[in-house]
């Protein structure tokens, strides 16, 4: 299985990042793990390599529930990245929210692959890099 060259954390829980982190480095997903606290200090970084013409990560895990900028917030500003540059961006949601609302509204975002409830797993992970690969 080809591993990622980079992902992204974009959680303000340190348990659930280092719990992640930590299965991310067992299963060798990725090169380099970049991890925000907040969704303002993520976008204000993503904005910054792309201006740079740096590459974006290919993965990011973003919850929701988050201070200064959440998750949804964070979506909006995403899609105001010039799509060609955000486009082999995959943002998967990691929340431990199972509200019906919150899980219709991001399946309004055509940019969210899919919605991962917490805690991740092992086999999450490895389904993931399956699916890369096809």
């Amino acid at each position: 299985m080809n591993k990622i060259h980079s992902a992204c954390i974009i959680d303000d829980d340190p348990i659930f990042v280092y719990g992640t982190k930590r299965i991310m480095k067992d299963v060798d997903f990725c090169e380099e793990i970049h991890v925000f606290e907040n969704g303002l200090d993520a976008i204000e970084e993503l904005n910054r390599l792309r201006v740079a013409k740096e590459k974006l990560p290919k993965l990011i895990f973003l919850d929701l529930n988050m201070p200064i900028m959440n998750g949804w917030e964070f979506l909006d500003d995403f899609q105001k990245i010039p799509r060609h540059i955000r486009e082999g961006v995959i943002i998967y949601i990691i929340s431990s929210s199972i509200d019906p609302r919150d899980i219709e509204r991001v399946k309004t975002y055509d940019i969210v692959s899919d919605y991962i409830l917490k805690p991740v797993t092992p086999k999450d992970l490895q389904n993931l890099l399956e699916e890369l690969a096809e």
